[in-house]
């Protein structure tokens, strides 16, 4: 019969931490700095990696409009040529306000998720040049704080707008905040475009801030509206988050906090250098999944 020499083997059972008390205030020690881990990671995406993903997705989404623009082929409704809804985060319009230098690309849907790219066209209004109330949402913030400015312009700034019908060109009337008067019924034919971003200390708003401008180029032919403001989900309202993406956030959080488990093991069993070239790389890549997808459920406008 073969035997099997246990030196060759791992010890398992010494490498499974015992529960005495400094082993516990050594693992207290290793919670907190998963917490901090994850903290740290959220606040990177919000700061540092957000913006970056923010441009790039521009860049694309401006590419293929410009294409679509050229083509004649660009959305000018709620619903595609084969009479279907957009599909959320399609580029539908171009807004620039020339006074705080912005000049964004604006996608179909308003959640939170959508917004980390652009801002967000709500899909129950029309689109930017055509009769009726237009609405776009934009961070204050996160991913670059692409309206985080808004609150400095004034009536008769200009707001420009690009659609697959042309360009329009608004006025601005005035900018509120929650308990100022509403703007008044639109006439019939006439337009309004209400930029929505949040209002208050940077990632830690306490307002929805609204903008109003008025159309002053003739209004574009206005389709008839295929989706109702009963048919948006909650997650599309201001300071709404993206709560689809909890399964997948705990999915990540576990996954983190199995990786923080191996680089544990590893260390028992192998010196210090070796456990943390293979351990290191799994937690830091786990912790920037976790980190997004945290970044997701938070509010739409910060």
């Amino acid at each position: 019969m073969t035997t099997i020499d246990h030196t060759l083997l791992p010890d398992v059972e010494g490498a499974w931490p015992s529960a005495g008390p400094a082993q516990q205030a050594r693992w207290i020690g290793t919670a907190l700095g998963v917490v901090a881990l994850i903290l740290l990671s959220v606040v990177l995406q919000a700061t540092v990696v957000s913006p970056l993903r923010y441009a790039r997705d521009q860049h694309v989404a401006y590419g293929s409009f410009r294409l679509e623009l050229a083509d004649g082929t660009a959305p000018v409704g709620q619903l595609t040529a084969a009479d279907r809804l957009l599909e959320p985060g399609t580029a539908v319009a171009t807004v620039e306000v020339p006074r705080l230098g912005i000049d964004e690309v604006v996608l179909e849907g308003t959640t939170s998720s959508i917004l980390l790219s652009g801002p967000g066209h709500r899909r129950d209004t029309v689109l930017p040049g055509q009769a009726g109330a237009s609405v776009v949402m934009g961070r204050q913030a996160v991913a670059g704080g692409p309206f985080g400015r808004l609150d400095e312009l004034v009536p008769g700034d200009e707001v420009r707008t690009t659609t697959g019908q042309g360009e329009a060109v608004y006025e601005v009337v005035g900018v509120r905040r929650s308990g100022d008067p509403v703007p008044a019924p639109l006439a019939s034919g006439a337009g309004r475009l209400t930029l929505v971003s949040a209002s208050g200390t940077a990632y830690l708003p306490t307002d929805v801030l609204r903008v109003d401008a008025r159309l002053v180029t003739p209004a574009q032919p206005t389709p008839v509206a295929a989706v109702q403001l009963a048919a948006l989900g909650g997650q599309e309202a201001a300071f709404s988050a993206d709560v689809s993406g909890w399964p997948t956030a705990v999915l990540a959080l576990l996954g983190l906090g199995l990786a923080i488990s191996v680089l544990v093991l590893l260390r028992r069993w192998w010196t210090v250098g070796p456990a943390w070239v293979v351990g290191a790389p799994l937690v830091l890549l786990a912790a920037v999944l976790a980190s997004e997808q945290l970044l997701v459920m938070l509010p739409n406008l910060i």
